[in-house]
């Protein structure tokens, strides 16, 4: 791994041990999202932008521990979109290449006795271009959809979380529901 992505993680990780709110950690690593986004793709080798013509691409540059930080380099053809799900912990997201989009949902009520059932309303669009960068908090969750339509180019993020991210909460709208799911990523 480049060795001011290895510094960023360390800097992360060294936070996340401070037991800090979630809005601390990514007012933290923001800025220093923003620097690694200004470099483009020089921070990430040819095997760390490796992409799928069946699905976006996770590439894992950094798996954390349950309480440390997780970092992934992910690559979106035109057409591949996230699931609509939530990440459970807080995000910062750096656009390295391209146009990533996110799309929003609001659960209609916070006040869900049973919380697989849900029903979701969309929420606002972020259009996140080359050098942007992205943050979220749960709130209590942050559900939305990320990717690329497909009269774009393909878009290379990075994204670091706030604990080994192995799964999410996956919303399926039509059926008012939500489960948690395994994903997978490539190793780096």
């Amino acid at each position: 791994m480049d060795s001011r992505l290895e510094a960023f993680v360390a800097e992360c990780d060294c936070l996340a041990r401070t037991h800090a709110g979630a809005g601390e950690y990514v007012a933290r690593a923001a800025p220093r999202m923003l620097d690694l986004a200004a470099m483009g793709l020089d921070l990430l080798s040819p095997e760390q932008r490796r992409d799928d013509p069946r699905s976006y691409a996770r590439n894992a540059l950094h798996l954390g521990s349950q309480r440390g930080v997780s970092l992934f380099a992910l690559v979106w053809r035109p057409g591949q979109w996230t699931p609509i799900h939530d990440h459970g912990t807080w995000g910062v997201v750096g656009v390295l290449e391209g146009v990533l989009e996110e799309r929003s949902f609001v659960p209609r009520s916070y006040e869900v006795d049973d919380a697989d059932a849900i029903e979701l309303l969309p929420g606002g669009i972020s259009l996140l271009s080359p050098g942007s960068v992205s943050t979220f908090v749960p709130n209590p969750d942050h559900i939305h959809m990320t990717g690329v339509p497909e009269d774009r180019e393909t878009a290379v993020s990075l994204h670091v979380y706030g604990r080994l991210m192995n799964s999410y909460h996956f919303y399926d709208r039509d059926a008012g529901t939500r489960r948690l799911v395994a994903v997978e990523h490539f190793e780096s």
